[in-house]
């Protein structure tokens, strides 16, 4: 009889209660699942490398891991590395330096996915000359023998750029005086200056001064030479010993990389902006607190996949070891943890 009145009860209620009853229920159940979200600390730049992280961020693919990102905003790739050694931060997404393979090289870090890689038609990267080196005949890539440089560091991108020129074009990188300046907006002063004849920046920050005249494109470092610019990593430690949560964060950041890609690319992997391209422009803009347009500007390729180009990350070791930047006992296969990465072209 109890229960005949208590469902008698139940059948009485109106619709009313029992949808407010229903939200109330919804919403403590969202409640409890974020109090037990796993919070991760991501280190990144403020540049288009991080443009995954942010997208993942933004659009719930980490809520969706039942992960709570916070971004940690670091000057460059170097402290990032650094961070995600110690313990500080759990996962970093930044260029490939000499100094970041050096400090996964004594055990410490792990990559585990790609970032953006320099690919034909993705104009992210200008190599530029001073108006006077320009007047004075430095108008093409193949011309750069003997001049001055710009780099932020020496075992940084821009000078592993220059020595695939180098390669390319077949003069010697010893000819070059690479002049290391420590960031970009140093290479910029160099190069308007006229203490430095060439450099290779960002296009968001070359376009502006492409407009203006003070200094020259000799060419989009994209169109000349190939290579992989940035990756995903993570601590050895937590590669080892949290593989559930490394794995999450690669759904959530594999989602992002699609997006991204979709965005910009086009048949043929070639660079063509596609429905969602203005809605992530604008999101990554509002990331980096930087204007659509730059961002629309500097496009970087990323593999849908976030393959990485595991071919290039040997070659980039040993021509680091031949320059006596690295220890000769690092060994490639040590730092790109197979466990997670998927090698572009099953390699």
């Amino acid at each position: 009889m109890a229960s005949f009145e208590v469902g008698s009860s139940w059948r009485r209620e109106g619709a009313a209660e029992r949808r407010w009853r229903g939200i109330a229920l919804a919403l403590l159940l969202a409640t409890v699942g974020r109090a037990h979200a796993e919070t991760i600390k991501i280190g990144v730049v403020k540049a288009t490398p991080g443009a995954a992280i942010f997208i993942a961020k933004e659009k719930g693919y980490f809520a969706a891991e039942n992960l709570s990102a916070e971004i940690k905003f670091l000057a460059g790739g170097q402290p990032i590395a650094v961070a995600v050694a110690a313990g500080d931060i759990d996962f970093g997404v930044a260029a490939l330096t000499a100094g970041f393979y050096s400090l996964a090289g004594q055990g410490a870090l792990r990559i585990i996915a790609a970032s953006n890689r320099e690919a034909p038609g993705f104009h992210d990267q200008a190599l530029v000359a001073s108006r006077t080196a320009f007047a004075a005949g430095l108008t093409a890539p193949k011309q750069l023998r003997g001049h001055a440089f710009a780099v932020t560091q020496i075992g940084s991108p821009p000078h592993y750029a220059v020595a695939l020129l180098a390669q390319k074009y077949g003069f010697d990188l010893r000819s070059l005086r690479l002049v290391p300046l420590q960031s970009i907006p140093n290479q910029v002063s160099a190069v308007i200056g006229g203490k430095a004849d060439a450099a290779m920046l960002p296009s968001a920050a070359a376009l502006p001064l492409f407009a203006r005249g003070d200094m020259k494109r000799l060419a989009w470092i994209d169109d000349e030479v190939s290579w992989q610019f940035a990756a995903a990593f993570t601590s050895a430690k937590l590669a080892n010993n949290k593989r559930a949560l490394v794995e999450r964060f690669l759904a959530a950041y594999r989602h992002a990389m699609r997006d991204y890609h979709d965005a910009f690319t086009g048949p043929g992997e070639k660079r063509q902006d596609g429905p969602m391209a203005a809605e992530i422009e604008r999101l990554i803009a509002r990331s980096i607190d930087r204007p659509v347009a730059d961002v629309a500007n500097s496009v970087a390729y990323a593999d849908a996949e976030a393959r990485l180009d595991v071919a290039d990350v040997r070659r980039q070791i040993a021509w680091y070891k031949a320059q006596g930047m690295l220890k000769p006992s690092i060994d490639s296969a040590a730092l790109i943890d197979r466990r997670y990465v998927v090698a572009l072209h099953g390699k």
